[in-house]
């Protein structure tokens, strides 16, 4: 066993629900100076009822207890809200925990926000060094490694243009591509992967296999599970703040699948408007015979419903989704990125996009949809495994049978005849 790089004691963390910094006057600072002491030996009688007793608190994360060795690469796994971001941001010393601590052996680097720290008036060049200096790059490492950035980033052409003419994907991936190549001990991912095009996230996974392979420790949080399993031997699994598993990642993974299984299914979901990139989708609908539904029956019609919203008004917005099954493996894939024809007759802020699927040939399981939502050749909001549903089996041929389970993801109304 290699030396202890991250070791973690009964870590928590600890919110107020709406709770907002306020600023103190001086009179403010003197009083909490004079009572300092008090409260400190007051924290230090009754630590748990202190923060149990908060009503409007919520526990992001409570009692983490783990390590992990130096050159290991580990996956974090959990729904959303599950606490995978804060325990990122809390190693990487964003935020401090309420209870318990984390020893951290080795200099830090995280790609947890991707584009933190860009000025928009700045150039291209300019802001390599000015983001590179905030996540923790000297100057001469950024002078060393500059020409593999914007090689990286393929944005040589746009390199002294100010950042604010940059598209968002131009963004994203100059942004990732600063991050990508820091070198430190320890490496902290938090779902940064989905940037850019098919071919630039090839690129971005390529370099995450090569950063594994340096033999830096990885801490990497991901929804994409055929990643985790691919980059990850091991893996912790948390659920509603807790450490549930820790242990190799095929087992995390099958755990996971087995509670999300026993989740609630929902026809519709509102998502998460994206720090950076405009437009974006505020909800997704599922429709199978005229009605808002999560469950279908092998042979039903499945329509998505997607409300989008612009800061710019927009005539074309562009929608991509992706079925999968809930191990990652891909479906089914439709766009409308070629028909140039569907435009609004006038720029809109707000719409909704329809798409009809038809008769969707799925055979029985779970699936998941992520959604690609941007305007022209840029995906501006990607949201990962947006929304889950169900196909229940059914005699689709009258027959009083039911397709082989597991033959195949797909069926298909084929028709035969002899001759």
């Amino acid at each position: 066993m290699g030396e202890v790089a991250i070791r973690a004691n009964g870590l928590g963390k600890q919110y107020r629900i709406g709770e907002c910094q306020k600023y103190k006057a001086l009179r403010d600072i003197l009083t909490d100076t004079m009572f300092s002491p008090f409260r400190m030996i007051r924290e230090m009688v009754t630590p748990s009822e202190r923060v149990d007793s908060r009503a409007d608190s919520i526990w992001a994360l409570k009692d983490l207890s783990f390590e992990i060795n130096q050159g290991e690469v580990v996956g974090v796994i959990g729904r959303n809200g599950a606490g995978k971001s804060t325990l990122l941001k809390i190693l990487s010393r964003i935020t401090e925990p309420t209870q318990g601590y984390v020893d951290v052996c080795g200099r830090v680097g995280s790609l947890l926000e991707v584009g933190t720290g860009f000025h928009p008036e700045l150039t291209g060049r300019e802001n390599i060094y000015l983001n590179g200096s905030i996540i923790g790059m000297r100057k001469g490492e950024i002078d060393r490694k500059f020409d593999e950035i914007v090689a990286f980033a393929e944005i040589e052409q746009f390199l002294d243009t100010p950042v604010k003419f940059y598209s968002t994907g131009m963004y994203m991936r100059l942004a990732f591509s600063v991050a990508a190549h820091l070198e430190p001990e320890i490496l902290l991912v938090d779902e940064v992967l989905a940037v850019g095009d098919t071919a630039f996230q090839k690129k971005c996974l390529g370099r995450m296999g090569e950063v594994a392979k340096e033999g830096r420790t990885v801490l990497f949080v991901s929804h994409n599970l055929p990643i985790l399993r691919s980059l990850c031997p091991t893996s912790l699994l948390l659920q509603k703040g807790h450490l549930v598993r820790a242990s190799t990642t095929e087992e995390c993974v099958a755990h996971y699948l087995d509670e999300s299984r026993n989740a609630k299914l929902l026809a519709s979901v509102d998502l998460q408007r994206p720090i950076y990139g405009s437009p974006w989708i505020k909800s997704v609908t599922l429709t199978s015979k005229g009605s808002p539904t999560s469950t279908l029956q092998m042979g039903d019609d499945l329509s998505i419903g997607v409300h989008f919203a612009s800061v710019s008004p927009i005539r074309h917005p562009r929608l991509g989704l992706v079925i999968s099954t809930r191990e990652g493996e891909r479906v089914l894939c439709a766009s409308n990125r070629f028909q140039y024809s569907l435009t609004y007759s006038e720029p809109v802020h707000e719409g909704f996009i329809h798409c009809d699927l038809g008769m969707v040939p799925l055979m029985a399981n779970r699936y998941v949809i992520s959604l690609y939502f941007g305007d022209r050749f840029d995906d501006s909001h990607v949201a990962e495994n947006a929304i889950e549903f169900d196909v229940n089996e059914h005699d689709c041929w009258g027959q009083g049978q039911l397709p082989p389970a597991r033959a195949s993801h797909l069926w298909w109304p084929t028709k035969f005849s002899f001759q």
